[in-house]
């Protein structure tokens, strides 16, 4: 309801200055035009307010790729600016405690594209085939947030690292996307070697162009699916390999950031800003066709940094990319709803990408069905102050041998930096898991494993496992099939 105008009893708007109604005028000005032959002007012009009214909201995605949870403006840190990524927290909402349900690629994409926990349907790792398994991505099973999009109408892409299978079948062009343009897994950010453009072909192509760098091709192709799909909802993800590593940059963006003395530290900068331009160009995509008020967008990143290798950091959080210690699974995360959702709000409650679907779904006013089993929530209600309390009682993380489980403000969790030792923490006044409370709180020790235990006997064996484990895992039944008399 506009803060100029209050409904009436019988439909009408009366302004709140008690001025003549709003629609005994407009009437007025339509006999007018009537007069004077207009009709047809009048219904040009009314139509597309009234289209962008009843429309549902576009859906962007922006997924960043190895950047650890002190990086950006938005968290924090002033080193690399980041100001069109930073806008997003600024006139959206932040998240102090945002989660990823896997600690690497493609697991988290897995469970971001399906709202489930990807330990239900065996992908728990980087797929690909190894040792333990076939191993070749995203089970066909399971259904897409692009195939739940595509039902309602919209249209749908895939711009970026796809990390979620190779073969055809796996492909995002297969999985809901109506189009794909970008690497099958991780890859070069110069001339990658298995790149799709389904607009050219459906096949796996190398890039021949030597200026061709990912993060700003991404950009330029964003802006021009946009512009061809301006009259539709539609679905954008947009998972940039930036800032995975191999550290690359080109010249232009190198020369930003020439005060930074470690070569390495300066290239993941320059990485940094190309990724926050590539952003901004959406952005401003979707201002000039006034879209902006009418679509919801996401910026997260996919696991914590890898620090040694990518120069990545995690701020006050232990742990790293792999694990299941904050600094692997708490990433930066912020949503952006204009009109909808209130700007420059911290919320502090855990909230994790597997919520991205349903919040995304209600939004576009689509009701979730249990039988879809999605393990995520509608933050719709959480985010406008509606509903009260957490949106989840408890989160889960299966890492292989690493495991967590967070319940309120204490988390019980075996990572590999602690030799897989159980160990509990008060995350409250904790935050850097540095002072282990399990021979404490013995009661809440049990308690937290026995829900662990609970939840886990819901998820299934992975299919697939890294070569070295797999390895490992046929050396030891071997070993057991040998020692049987």
């Amino acid at each position: 309801m506009s803060k100029l105008a209050r409904s009436t009893a019988s439909g009408g708007l009366i302004p709140d200055d008690g001025q003549p109604s709003l629609r005994s005028t407009a009437m007025a000005l339509l006999r007018s035009l009537l007069v004077c032959g207009l009709v047809g002007t009048v219904a040009f012009m009314t139509v597309p307010a009234q289209v962008a009214q009843d429309r549902k909201p576009n859906l962007v995605i922006f997924l960043a790729d190895d950047v650890g949870y002190g990086e950006f403006g938005f968290q924090g840190n002033a080193e690399i600016p980041t100001p069109n990524i930073d806008s997003l927290a600024q006139q959206g909402i932040r998240f102090s405690q945002g989660y990823v349900s896997g600690p690497y690629c493609s697991p988290t994409r897995a469970g971001l594209l399906t709202g489930r926990y990807q330990t239900r349907f065996g992908h728990e790792f980087n797929g690909g085939g190894a040792a333990g398994g076939v191993g070749f991505g995203l089970p066909l099973t399971e259904k897409t947030m692009a195939d739940r999009f595509k039902a309602i109408g919209y249209a749908t892409v895939c711009i970026g690292k796809w990390h979620l299978g190779g073969p055809p079948d796996f492909l995002p062009i297969k999985r809901g996307f109506d189009e794909f343009y970008g690497t099958v897994a991780n890859t070069a950010f110069f001339k990658p070697q298995a790149f799709v453009d389904s607009l050219k072909s459906a096949a796996v192509q190398p890039i021949a162009d030597e200026a061709f760098y990912t993060t700003d091709a991404y950009a330029e192709r964003a802006v021009d699916w946009i512009d061809r799909h301006r009259d539709r909802p539609f679905l954008l993800y947009l998972p940039f390999n930036a800032q995975h590593a191999p550290l690359q940059a080109t010249p232009r963006y190198l020369e930003r950031f020439g005060g930074i003395a470690d070569e390495k530290r300066r290239t993941f900068a320059a990485m940094m800003s190309a990724m926050d331009d590539a952003v901004g160009r959406v952005l401003a995509k979707l201002r000039d066709l006034r879209l902006e008020e009418n679509t919801l967008i996401w910026f997260f990143s996919d696991n914590g940094g890898p620090t040694p290798s990518t120069t990545s950091k995690n701020g006050p959080l232990r742990g790293f990319k792999a694990t299941t210690l904050e600094g692997g699974v708490r990433v930066p995360f912020c949503v952006q709803w204009k009109g909808h959702l209130p700007a420059g709000k911290v919320y502090e409650a855990p909230i994790i990408q597997l919520d991205i679907l349903p919040t995304s779904l209600a939004a576009a006013g689509v009701a979730v069905d249990p039988a879809w089993g999605l393990d995520g929530v509608n933050l719709l209600p959480f985010l406008t102050g509606q509903a009260a309390g957490r949106p989840h009682p408890a989160l889960y993380w299966r890492f292989g041998d690493q495991w967590a489980v967070r319940k309120g403000d204490w988390k019980l969790v075996a990572a590999r930096p602690d030799n897989l030792q159980t160990r509990l923490f008060n995350l409250a006044v904790d935050l850097g898991e540095a002072n282990d409370l399990s021979a404490v709180h013995t009661d809440k020790v049990k308690e937290l494993k026995a829900d662990w235990d609970a939840w886990n006997v819901g998820q299934k064996e992975p299919l697939w496992r890294p070569a070295a484990a797999g390895a490992k895992a046929k050396q030891k039944q071997a070993g057991k099939k040998k020692a049987r008399p």
